[in-house]
């Protein structure tokens, strides 16, 4: 056989072998850290109370929308398996319809959300699923009811601030040394009761929103 097929073929068996060590060379492990981006989508689920007027129950509910932002994840190894994970974002924004009527108002939040992550495959692997529980903090600010809402006497809109579990799961797929693909998605549990007015008289109503996030990006590990 010629040298020089003799060559490409031994090159050939190698490379899958020189590819499996510079995974092993960026494998997953304690105090490593990694930032992924990209872009989060934010589903609610939401269930509504009956708006409640002045102590009246008006039979009518209020929906969400959904909304898609910039997403930040990180993920800090405390072991080869298990790590703390970090969900930010720009704020969002979603509109507040009254059902069977129109959209009411416009809110934004922030959700960040801290989970504790495990990675259940070799360390060295070059993709690398995972599931995480933590806890997440929603917190809602600009809430501002249209105009023509306004002129037909609402006003005062402020939703509480909310406090919940949170869910994950995700896979890293690793395409360089550093550079990686992320999918990911959440469950957050998030409850808030909106107090408004209508004419000067004191209304509310609960909402359990409850969104699933989900986000796809790229990351790098340092």
């Amino acid at each position: 056989m010629p040298r020089t097929i003799q060559k490409h073929i031994a090159l050939l068996l190698v490379a899958p072998a020189l590819l499996a060590a510079s995974f092993s060379a960026s494998a997953y492990q304690a105090g490593d850290a990694i930032i992924r981006l990209g872009a989060a989508a934010v589903d609610p689920q939401e269930d509504s109370g009956n708006v409640d007027i002045g102590g009246v129950d008006t039979g009518l509910t209020v929906g969400v929308d959904s909304d898609v932002q910039m997403g930040i994840t990180g993920t800090y190894m405390l072991t080869d398996h298990v790590g703390i994970g970090l969900l930010a974002a720009t704020p969002f924004q979603h509109s507040i319809n009254l059902n069977g009527v129109g959209k009411l108002a416009d809110i934004k939040h922030l959700p960040p959300t801290v989970t504790l992550q495990y990675f259940p495959l070799d360390s060295k692997s070059g993709v690398q699923p995972y599931v995480g529980a933590g806890i997440n903090y929603t917190a809602f600010f600009d809430e501002e009811f249209t105009g023509a809402n306004k002129q037909a006497g609402f006003s005062d809109l402020e939703l509480d601030n909310s406090w919940g579990l949170a869910l994950e799961a995700g896979l890293d797929y690793q395409l360089a040394e550093h550079l990686l693909l992320n999918a990911s998605v959440w469950y957050a549990d998030i409850d808030t009761e909106a107090n408004f007015k209508v004419g000067g008289v004191k209304s509310s109503v609960d909402v359990d929103i409850d969104p699933w996030v989900y986000m796809v990006g790229l990351g790098y590990k340092f």
